[in-house]
């Protein structure tokens, strides 16, 4: 299984998700069954390390970020078996750059998976303070959680 997150930069939320998922992978022993990246709307960013504020709240609680931002290409349609975009925003690009519909079938968003956050969308932390990174993270773990534990019982 091939899971690409996906936000409009690549250096807050699709980065985080990326590495909080690959820890949930790693402790569950499942690293060869589950392959996880990250990629942006936007390729503003490419080649840059996560937002330092993310990577600083991020390290509190365990995560390194070392991802390098890049741009969704049409080859991630064919790549990878799930994209998980953060807010509806992320999902309609995603929709409209699909090259077919069974590609855009593999669009779903990152807040259908939280199993204790009730939240729509993962909001974007960039323009916010520290809270909104923590918020980001809380969301990020549920849903990561979530998928997980989803991908489990479909074996």
């Amino acid at each position: 299984m091939n899971i690409l997150f996906v936000c409009l930069g690549n250096i807050c939320r699709s980065s985080a998700a990326e590495e909080i998922m690959r820890t949930l992978i790693r402790r569950a022993g499942l690293e060869k069954d589950i392959r996880v990246d990250s990629a942006g709307i936007l390729s503003y960013h490419q080649g840059e390390l996560p937002d330092p504020r993310m990577r600083a709240h991020a390290a509190r609680r365990g995560y390194t970020l070392t991802h390098r931002s890049r741009p969704v290409t049409t080859d991630d349609f064919y790549d990878f078996d799930l994209i998980i975009g953060m807010d509806d925003r992320n999902i309609d690009n995603l929709r409209d750059r699909a090259p077919g519909i069974e590609e855009e079938q593999k669009i779903r968003r990152m807040a259908d998976y939280c199993r204790l956050k009730v939240v729509d969308y993962v909001p974007d932390p960039y323009y916010g303070g520290a809270s909104g990174f923590e918020n980001v993270l809380d969301i990020l773990e549920d849903a990561c959680t979530g998928l997980l534990e989803e991908m489990k019982n479909e074996k």
